[in-house]
């Protein structure tokens, strides 16, 4: 997982990607958590801005390619995460990066 930056005191949904790639790979098993201070349990998933069926639980493994997003009461919607099924995919580290911060890129095929 990784640990985001926000303004302090901000209150903020993110959803945490294993392993810590984006764009996720779907042929990888990928693995969405959902964090925030909201409600444990409480989570609406949604999946290619839909809401989706997978209500209520803050982890689970995508079977699916697709943009994700979810969202904790009190916190509000997390940064979308997409998960591909291309025969070729640039990956970079799924977390905030700094100007200056040396990247590992890779080239999934």
């Amino acid at each position: 997982g990784w640990c985001p930056l926000s303004p302090t005191g901000a209150q903020t949904t993110q959803l945490l990607v294993e392993p810590p790639w984006i764009p996720a790979m779907q042929s990888v098993r990928v693995t969405l958590t959902c964090q925030g201070l909201g409600t444990t349990g409480a989570t609406t998933w949604y999946k290619d801005r839909q809401r989706w069926g997978q209500e209520g639980r803050d982890r689970f493994t995508v079977t699916e390619s697709g943009t994700y997003k979810c969202d904790r009461p009190g916190n509000g919607l997390s940064p979308p995460v997409r998960v591909s099924n291309d025969w070729l995919v640039l990956q970079g580290p799924a977390g905030p990066l700094l100007e200056g911060d040396t990247v590992t890129l890779r080239c999934r095929v």
